[in-house]
């Protein structure tokens, strides 16, 4: 059903970003939420050469306001930090996909003619409250009666590894690889949070959090802003912009909060959220065999086991070889298919609004020639996806150099 739904899909992007921004992602006590949304949004503007007031639409991806600074609870937190008045600006808020559903609400708006010049800029403040007061204390107060009483997103995650162990023979120094390639991928990028290798020894060594995820298998708690600025494909001017061509978008919401843990069916393996959304993005860009076809790759790598997890949802190996490709190190810069060359979410960390934006930010370097030294020679075509709301919800983009 599905196949066959997305053969009916003629949807096809045509947008291109020509600006790009993003803060660096850390314990930014010294930054309020507005100086994160400044900058980003400088960046991008200058990046792709245009004037504040070129902009006609703009989308914010803040997806948690209660527990930050009580900011990016309307489009209005955009608008005021940047005077950008009497437009629309819309806030968006859809867990972990936020990011990449501001880019695609505002790539929609740019096909419907509804804008010229879109906006899309993601930025959280998550470091600015104690541990008591973090997102898992909002998740148990406000999220659902019964479920979420006992949820961790660590919890959620760890029950899918256990399962890789007892089905495919995945194990903990699988975890652990994943970990320590992800932050010597860090240690290039003077944007990330943490910026210092570890051993597989360390990672297995440090504090368990949820059997088998320990601390270095799980990201950081992380304040960062990211922007784009996109426009249509014919608008795009080649003697002043280097654009980087939206091919596939693709999201979906494929669960809700009871599943997939009340569904006698699902054997905690994989995410349909993400085999779904991925497919929509893959059949919009024409990709067919993404492993020959995609040069570069960032995942949502919240834990250890959903970078592993993703690499088979998105059709990369078959299931159970996840193992094969981290300890064949084909996803370390420099192997056949680099994954997380920013050094992920467990290096760069995890402002959750700014996430999405900050992975189409770092491919679109790669795909402009600029990522320095962790630069993926010669890559034309990137990924980014995203997955939250326990697996439920996941965004997928496909971006190219080539039009």
């Amino acid at each position: 059903m599905i196949n066959q739904k997305l053969k009916m899909n003629n949807y096809k992007p045509n947008i291109a970003i020509i600006g790009t921004g993003s803060t660096r992602f850390g314990e930014l006590f010294d930054k309020s939420y507005d100086d994160l949304v400044r900058e980003a949004a400088g960046q991008a503007i200058k990046d792709a050469g245009i004037s504040l007031d070129m902009i006609d639409g703009a989308w914010l991806s803040t997806a948690f306001p209660e527990i930050g600074v009580f900011k990016g609870r309307s489009g209005m937190d955009l608008s005021e930090p940047l005077s950008l008045y009497n437009l629309p600006v819309t806030r968006v808020s859809n867990f972990c996909a936020s990011g990449g559903d501001a880019i695609r609400n505002a790539a929609n708006a740019l096909m419907a003619g509804e804008c010229d010049v879109a906006m899309a800029l993601g930025v959280e403040k998550l470091r600015d409250r104690t541990p008591q007061d973090s997102i898992v204390k909002l998740m148990v107060e406000l999220g659902h009666p019964f479920y979420q009483k006992g949820f961790t997103a660590a919890g959620t995650f760890a029950v899918y590894a256990a399962r890789h162990f007892k089905e495919f023979g995945m194990t903990r120094e699988d975890l652990a690889r994943v970990s320590v390639k992800n932050h010597y991928h860090g240690t290039l990028n003077e944007n990330a949070h943490h910026r210092r290798e570890f051993t597989v020894d360390q990672v297995l060594s440090s504090p368990m959090v949820a059997d088998p995820l320990t601390v270095m298998d799980s990201c950081p708690t992380t304040d960062g802003a990211s922007c784009v600025i996109m426009v249509r494909n014919e608008d795009v001017d080649k003697s002043m912009h280097q654009p980087v061509y939206i091919k596939g978008l693709g999201l979906s919401v494929s669960t809700g909060w009871d599943m997939p843990f009340f569904d006698p069916n699902d054997e905690f393996l994989s995410f349909l959220a993400t085999k779904t959304a991925s497919q929509k993005a893959y059949t919009q860009a024409g990709i067919t065999d993404p492993l020959e076809e995609i040069d570069l790759i960032e995942v949502h790598d919240c834990f250890s086991i959903v970078e592993l997890l993703t690499y088979e949802d998105l059709g990369l190996c078959k299931p159970g070889e996840a193992k094969d490709l981290i300890r064949s190190e084909a996803t370390k810069l420099g192997g056949e298919i680099p994954v997380n060359v920013s050094g992920g979410l467990l290096s760069c960390g995890h402002p959750v609004g700014a996430t999405g934006i900050r992975m189409v930010t770092e491919i679109s370097g790669h795909l402009r020639n600029r990522a320095g030294g962790r630069q993926v020679k010669g890559a034309k075509t990137g990924l980014t996806h995203n997955i939250g709301g326990p697996g439920a919800i996941a965004f997928v983009s496909v971006l190219s150099s080539e039009l």
